[in-house]
């Protein structure tokens, strides 16, 4: 981790006088900063994100009790609609569709606005370029989407709220079972606090409504168990956080040299089975069509905050002269599937921290050479960086932010110089780091 440069540590007084700044600064990112106005979210958010690094690094209070103020952080945005992200419409969408009956894979928002009580509303909010696709949230999530429909299926303010309750319970849960790790392998426990009181953390998935943070819950608690052998139990909470986001189905070939063959098999059959389970009531004959359509477009149309695969599209220009999403789109997958096999094979990743760490580098393998990173994938990233010796991803936390200079008007159009120094200043502090500790182990 990033080391104190001097022993100067804050005092009680003075680390409640930057909490209540804290709580001011997110009063003013929740209600008041606009997306459209980069140079504000740049600067409010670096305010912030110094304000943690203080907290974090020089506050003299426990870790008890700064658990309890990230909780207090996100309180702060819980009248707030989002600013930042308006996939929540979306999200709305799905979960009020199912309240009513209705299969959500089948449908499109924008051929159906009407289809739901305010379902207008929610389609102009998500615009045409969410609503042009079929859902691909898988079955947990959608339950979950349900969830504010109990309590409203009109009022947006309400279901916000109920939707950030949930999502600030599952990231509890996530720092209870991050902690709990942190003592199995005989790590600091205050790690946890640089992702519960980490600004990302909080705006991305309390504030913009992120169900990361509800997949964490379920892989921070499968992990925790995994550690204790209790294979079974860990692998019906993998089963769950792939039922939430699909994203750690990446890590089941991670586990090989944990659990071996019959064991990983058998784990794997449990994780099968739960996925069968959840989506069997929404089993229909355009479901697998529909799903794949919206998981093709994902990576062989979508856009937004790549790095290599950038690189490799400016290529594609001058050697073929269009953009070769659509080719590049097909190849990453067989890319990744081979890296993640190589590292889950030939790593000893029977010892945790190193199934740690490769988990870790598998995850930002596939984000370096996907076409889109949204800024809330990073929370996988920050997470298992905190059972690792590495601290690029808690850089990231912050270097994120850049990604919204492509917000600058209502005509999306990133910023290629602000995207490319976000990935100059994070692989470089990646590759020192790779370099500082290779020579640590070799010394």
């Amino acid at each position: 981790m990033i080391k104190d440069l001097t022993p100067y540590k804050i005092n009680t007084t003075t680390s409640w006088i930057l909490i209540l700044l804290t709580v001011v600064v997110y009063y003013l990112f929740g209600y008041h900063v606009l997306r459209t106005n980069f140079n504000q979210v740049f600067v409010v958010y670096t305010l912030v994100f110094g304000l943690f690094l203080l907290l974090y690094y020089k506050s003299t209070l426990s870790t008890k009790t700064l658990l309890n103020v990230g909780i207090l952080f996100r309180l702060v945005f819980m009248f707030s609609i989002p600013n930042l992200s308006d996939d929540f419409y979306r999200f709305l969408w799905d979960g009020r569709a199912l309240f009513n009956g209705i299969n959500p894979y089948l449908i499109l928002p924008e051929k159906n606005p009407s289809l739901i009580q305010n379902g207008t509303q929610l389609y102009q909010g998500m615009g045409a370029a969410n609503g042009s696709h079929y859902t691909c949230y898988p079955p947990l999530n959608q339950l979950a989407f349900t969830i504010p429909a109990i309590f409203s299926t009109s009022n947006l303010l309400i279901s916000t709220v109920v939707m950030r309750v949930t999502l600030i319970a599952s990231d509890i849960l996530t720092a209870y079972y991050g902690t709990q790790i942190l003592k199995e392998l005989k790590l600091n426990t205050r790690k946890i606090l640089l992702y519960f009181i980490n600004p990302f953390a909080i705006i991305e998935l309390t504030g913009n409504l992120h169900y990361e943070g509800m997949m964490l819950a379920f892989f921070s608690a499968s992990l925790y168990y995994l550690l204790k052998n209790k294979n079974s139990k860990s692998a019906i909470l993998f089963a769950g956080a792939i039922l939430i986001k699909l994203i750690p189905l990446i890590f089941l070939p991670v586990l090989f040299k944990k659990l071996k063959w019959i064991k990983l098999i058998k784990y794997g059959s449990i994780v099968g089975l739960f996925i069968f389970l959840l989506f069997l009531p929404f089993l229909s004959t355009t479901l697998y069509q529909n799903f794949m359509s919206s998981i093709e477009l994902y990576f062989q149309n979508f856009e937004f905050n790549a790095s290599i695969y950038y690189i490799v599209r400016e290529i594609g220009y001058h050697t073929k002269g269009y953009n070769i999403i659509k080719t590049v789109g097909k190849i990453t997958p067989v890319l990744v599937i081979i890296f993640t096999l190589s590292i889950s094979f030939f790593r000893k990743n029977n010892h945790y921290k190193v199934l740690f760490t490769t988990m870790l580098f598998v995850i930002v393998f596939y984000y370096s050479m996907s076409s889109i990173v949204h800024p809330w994938y990073i929370a996988i990233p920050l997470f298992l960086s905190l059972f690792t010796h590495y601290s690029f991803p808690l850089l990231w936390s912050y270097l994120i932010i850049l990604s919204y200079s492509a917000y600058t008007s209502s005509s999306y159009q990133e910023n290629l110089w602000m995207v490319g120094l976000e990935y100059t200043l994070l692989f470089t502090f990646l590759f020192y780091e790779l370099y500082k500790n290779n020579k640590t182990k070799n010394a």
